[in-house]
């Protein structure tokens, strides 16, 4: 019999997968990470429900204690990406470095089990022609989250199975309730567990930043407002600024070291190119020429034409390593540092990083 660890946070997408995976006749081994304290999926009340969701199935629960990991990893990343004046993406860093690396670690030296799944919508696919594994976009387009798993590696993508990557989220619930578990219902977590656990992503932040009062200025240096802290702040902001100004303003840089924020109008909030850090490259080899692709800059952006030009890395592997340049067929809004930067070639995921800061136009 075929045995698998399945990743449970609690949630109604990792429960059907375990219900799924353990229908077709899988040897389905539970394992919920935990990730810290508070209250959350991905925490105590998550824990209960993934325990019974086992229970349920009638198969073993292990919790591998992944607070110390989770603080240095996404705590520390966060706190020190806000300090410095750029909005991190935790998700992908968690995903790699947090839960699938260390849950496929554990299945395999402690289990001896060679596969995890998850309850992602993905989906994952073998080309013999290139010997590589691809990550593909999910079925249910609204619900995909390819965006979130640039970084996986190709030894993860080859342990992992995305058992709903090919249906639904309404059938996922379906399924969920056909099999009579208790999370079939359960609501779906609107945010970061992090703002989940804490209220909202500024009071976490100020739990280990302290707030320092500083001035909103125009391009020029001319102050506009105050602010209470750049930390509050992302490239691209436009409400919550607290200025009165005849047309619309966004905030076009963050600099911490001079503890001001800089904003502008809409034509200084959009940008023609930005530059990646930290590339991986998924289900193909690092081009040597530059290659066309639909690119995200965000979760939820529409996918867009760009040119991927991949840059020259000698010396650079200690300053992030693998680099591209992205050059879009359009202007685009609220290119954010420390967001993720995706590329598609239809439904495959070529690779992604992590876009850089800018220097503020001239």
């Amino acid at each position: 019999m075929n045995k698998i660890v399945v990743g449970l946070s609690g949630g109604v997408d990792s429960s059907a997968a375990a219900a799924i995976l353990h229908h077709q006749g899988y040897e389905v081994v539970g394992l919920t990470l935990w990730l810290m304290k508070g209250k959350g999926q991905c925490c105590s009340e998550g824990m209960v429900d993934a325990a019974k969701i086992c229970e349920d199935l009638g198969v073993p629960h292990h919790i591998v204690d992944s607070r110390e990991v989770f603080q240095a990893s996404i705590v520390d990343y966060l706190v020190e990406g806000y300090s410095a004046g750029v909005t991190p993406l935790p998700c992908s860093q968690c995903n790699k470095t947090v839960k699938f690396g260390p849950m496929l670690k554990y299945a395999r030296e402690e289990l001896g089990i060679e596969k995890i799944a998850t309850g992602h919508y993905a989906r994952i696919t073998y080309d013999a022609a290139t010997g590589r594994y691809q990550l593909l976009r999910a079925i249910d387009p609204a619900k995909d989250q390819s965006y979130f798993l640039y970084d996986l590696t190709q030894d993860l993508l080859a342990g992992t199975e995305f058992p709903l990557g090919e249906i639904t989220k309404t059938e996922t619930r379906k399924i969920a309730a056909e099999f009579g578990l208790t999370t079939a219902d359960k609501p779906e977590s609107q945010d970061l567990c992090l703002v989940e656990s804490n209220g909202s992503m500024r009071a976490f932040l100020d739990k280990y930043i302290a707030p320092q009062k500083g001035d909103i200025v125009d391009k020029s240096g001319r102050v506009l407002g105050q602010h209470d802290g750049v930390h509050h702040y992302t490239i691209g902001q436009r409400k919550g600024l607290g200025i009165a100004a005849p047309e619309p303003l966004y905030v076009i840089e963050l600099d911490a070291a001079g503890n001001r924020v800089v904003v502008g109008d809409r034509q200084l909030a959009v940008e023609s190119e930005c530059t990646v850090q930290k590339v991986n490259w998924v289900s193909v080899a690092a081009p040597a020429a530059p290659i066309r692709a639909q690119v995200q800059i965000r979760y939820r952006s529409h996918p867009v034409p760009a040119t991927v030009i991949p840059l020259e890395t000698a010396g650079e592997e200690k300053a992030g390593g693998t680099r591209v340049k992205l050059i879009f067929d359009e202007p685009q809004l609220s290119i954010t540092p420390g967001q993720a930067a995706v590329w598609y070639d239809g439904d495959v995921l070529l690779g992604g990083g992590i876009i850089e800061r800018n220097q503020l136009p001239n």
